[in-house]
């Protein structure tokens, strides 16, 4: 049998890329046990939420210990570092504080997802970043459905392109309200197919989360793909902390697909933190009503996850109008059904998460520059 000991020893071989120093020497292994079978379980505390190399963790620590002897196997989990425990470190390494990724000063991160498309998750997404904004919140969208990007045309930025700072980041085009946007539509030819496998869309991925200049948020969403695939098991690597809201359309068909992609965000220990029902009804500019699609689907998948129904968002024609147009209809129209329910979800996304930024440390020394901005493919 491996002793604890001997595991330990091995993960001084993982080191973090970003402070140079092994796992162990930096107090980020939280618990290590060691079964009579041979398993061995790993937890490693991230110095932030959304660290970017937590796949270079999870890849290394797996290694290590697979190679001591007697191993049978390993899990590895994550959790965070306090504000007390990162200051700590910050002075065990003489620093006034941690290198910080370029999520550090995101307080939340939700992703927006469905089990099937044609839900209208994207429209969702755009407009829910929009009342958020309208309440006072910062605000930024990744569009992470790289197949079916819409967020540029439907935030109303067009075939822009961002730029590279100083720091070499890619800073997001601002978008209505300061609302800050980054998607791969940005980076191809206009309404051009990308046709990515996994591997592209991976490093895609951790370079939009890694090295965009966010700055300070209250809130990123990001518009994931519909399903199950390798866009949201990679988020999932690189975001531990994400918190996943599901988006559903009425009819039972529907809301068991969207059942799918919550099963997915438990196997990948995402939270869920609520379910909006979209296209609850058609409300005709007269107010009438037609439940075309069926309805009580988004309900009954909220009592089923034990999770808020934070909305129902009715069709109406001001609302597919102004997706096309590039004005979210909480700023167009805020008197409509549609604007006033998306309002409702932001204020019940806001009233379950916290929105205090990070405690921020004196920063550490600049690390040079690495070259960045258009390295991603290109379709």
């Amino acid at each position: 049998m491996p002793t604890r000991d001997q595991v330990l020893d091995a993960l001084r071989s993982v080191i973090d890329p970003e402070l140079r120093r092994d796992i162990v020497e930096l107090e980020m292994v939280r618990s290590l046990e060691v079964h009579d079978n041979g398993v061995v379980d790993v937890t490693v505390s991230l110095t932030t939420p959304g660290c970017p190399i937590r796949s270079h963790f999870q890849t290394g620590v797996n290694q290590a210990v697979r190679d001591v002897e007697g191993v049978s196997g390993v899990n590895v989990s994550f959790d965070v570092l306090s504000d007390q425990e990162r200051a700590a470190l910050g002075r065990k390494l003489g620093r006034g504080g941690l290198p910080e990724g370029s999520l550090a000063q995101v307080a939340n991160v939700i992703c927006i997802g469905s089990g099937k498309g044609g839900v209208g998750k994207s429209s969702v997404t755009a407009n829910l970043a929009a009342a958020l904004a309208s309440q006072g919140k910062q605000v930024g969208v990744l569009d992470a459905d790289v197949w079916g990007y819409s967020q540029p045309r439907m935030l109303g930025l067009g075939a822009q392109r961002p730029h590279v700072n100083e720091q070499r980041k890619l800073v997001p085009l601002q978008a209505h309200n300061g609302i800050g946007v980054m998607s791969i539509g940005f980076f191809v030819e206009e309404d051009a197919a990308v046709v990515w496998r996994g591997p592209m869309l991976h490093k895609a991925l951790q370079q939009f989360l890694e090295d965009v200049e966010w700055g300070e948020l209250d809130y990123l969403l990001i518009d994931l793909p519909p399903g199950t695939g390798d866009v949201s098991m990679t988020l999932a690597q690189l975001l531990p902390q994400a918190k996943f809201v599901l988006v559903t359309t009425p009819q039972p068909v529907a809301q068991k697909v969207a059942r799918r992609a919550a099963q997915m965000a438990e196997k990948l220990k995402l939270e869920i933190a609520g379910v909006i029902e979209n296209m609850s009804a058609f409300v005709t500019p007269a107010g009438e009503r037609f439940e075309i699609f069926g309805e009580g689907g988004g309900e009954l998948l909220a009592q089923e996850l034990e999770v808020p129904l934070l909305a129902k968002v009715p069709l109406t024609l001001p609302l597919r109008e102004q997706s096309d147009g590039g004005v979210p209809i909480v700023f167009s129209n805020p008197d409509d059904p549609a604007a006033q329910a998306v309002e409702h979800a932001a204020q019940g996304l806001i009233a379950i998460s916290p929105v205090e930024l990070p405690v921020m440390q004196e920063p550490a020394p600049a690390a040079a520059p690495k070259p960045v901005g258009m390295s991603l493919p290109m379709a």
